[in-house]
């Protein structure tokens, strides 16, 4: 996979550089952003820096939450500008506003190596609609257009996707540190090649789950997303979460294929606020009873299979991690992969929330910080936010 790079600009000094990134972090209650959730905003510094050691003027575009194209107050991106000038030990403008002469006039007095922050772009109505005046709006603030948000580029939005049809585009250092691992993924996978996939809905991950029988040695299921494929094969999961919908899609898999394996055991309890579960095999879960975590047994099964693999890819927790009591068999699972041989490759925003909450993101080859982005590009479909970085 060819890619436009941030590195190919030779001289970029002075230029204006319209930066898009994923800034989308939890913020506490008091309005701050926890070192352990800032994953998004450290992973982004090497293109930051980059920019400023070669004196470009920096103008930085992102989203919080989901406001429906209005001004939310609560969404501001004021707590992530102060993150990130702390990240930085330099100095950051945050504009109170998208467009307009403010944004304009500070633009015009930046010098080079400065930062500026646009306020919330998903705070105007046409970003999520990828509005073409919008983009091109954005565009005259600009003379590049630089992505580093891989986060959001399963989006066709105006400062993701449109704004590359007006300006010179380039992918980030972060963004092109996705494609490249995720691509070998696909493309040279070190085999054998062990696919782990958790979650809640088997819906939003049953086309990877499809890909990967033909490309993975083995695909491993948790979460609540193996309770449908369960039932499919005639065992109950009591009042655990399933999606029926998906029974006639699932039974045109071959379930009794070795490469596909569910979990054999697990703790169960009667409502997700219970703070003790009861330890079983998946064939004795009662009526009353919900699944909430995979249990040792499967453990032991996943972590054989592991050890075997040279390649481990792993999106989705095991288990219900909001509850610390149910959120075992994904620790044990960092844990396990953290001390593993193989290559690993983790992603989506709750597998990365665990991993960082354990201290062991240097434990693995590589962590992604796409969600809906890691799945649709593994899927094989076409990222909207790169069709002017990928060179054809």
């Amino acid at each position: 996979m060819k890619i436009k790079s941030l590195k190919e600009l030779k001289n970029i000094k002075g230029q204006r550089i319209l930066l898009r990134v994923d800034f989308n972090v939890p913020i506490s209650s008091g309005g701050k952003i926890d070192k352990s959730e800032d994953y998004r905003i450290v992973q982004t510094l090497p293109t930051i820096k980059y920019l400023i050691k070669n004196k470009a003027k920096i103008i930085i575009m992102a989203h919080l939450g989901r406001p429906d194209g209005k001004v939310v107050e609560a969404l501001r991106l004021d707590p992530v500008a102060v993150r990130l000038s702390h990240l930085l030990k330099k100095g950051i403008y945050k504009s109170q506003d998208i467009l307009g002469q403010e944004v304009e006039k500070h633009i015009s007095e930046m010098k080079d190596g400065d930062i500026l922050m646009l306020e919330n772009v998903r705070f105007d109505k046409r970003e999520e609609k990828g509005d073409k005046k919008f983009a091109q709006e954005l565009a005259k603030l600009g003379d590049i257009y630089i992505n580093d948000a891989f986060a959001v580029c399963h989006r066709d939005q105006a400062s993701v996707s449109t704004i590359a049809d007006y300006l010179p585009s380039y992918a980030g250092f972060l963004l092109e540190d996705e494609l490249n691992n995720l691509s070998a993924v696909i493309n040279k996978p070190i085999k054998p090649l062990t696919v782990i996939i958790g979650g809640a809905k088997i819906s939003t991950k049953i086309q990877l789950i499809k890909r990967f029988l033909t490309l993975a040695d083995s695909v491993l299921l948790g979460g609540a997303l193996a309770n449908t494929v369960l039932n499919v094969m005639g065992v109950t999961t009591g009042k655990s979460l399933v999606e029926p919908k998906m029974y006639p899609i699932i039974k045109k898999i071959k379930l009794t294929d070795n490469k596909l394996r569910v979990p054999v055991d697990g703790v169960m309890a009667k409502n997700y606020e219970a703070k003790i579960g009861r330890l079983d095999a998946l064939a004795d879960v009662r009526p009353e009873e919900l699944i909430l975590d995979i249990g040792p047994d499967t453990i032991k099964l996943y972590e054989k299979i592991i050890k075997s693999s040279k390649m481990v890819v792993w999106n989705g927790p095991m288990g219900l991690i909001e509850t610390p009591f149910f959120a075992k068999g994904t620790e044990d699972l960092v844990k396990i992969l953290a001390k593993s041989k193989a290559y690993t490759v983790a992603g989506g925003g709750e597998s990365v929330q665990v991993i960082r909450r354990l201290g062991l993101e240097k434990k693995f080859n590589f962590v992604s910080t796409g969600g809906g982005a890691m799945l649709e590009f593994l899927e094989g479909k076409k990222l909207p936010g790169l069709k002017k970085i990928l060179i054809k």
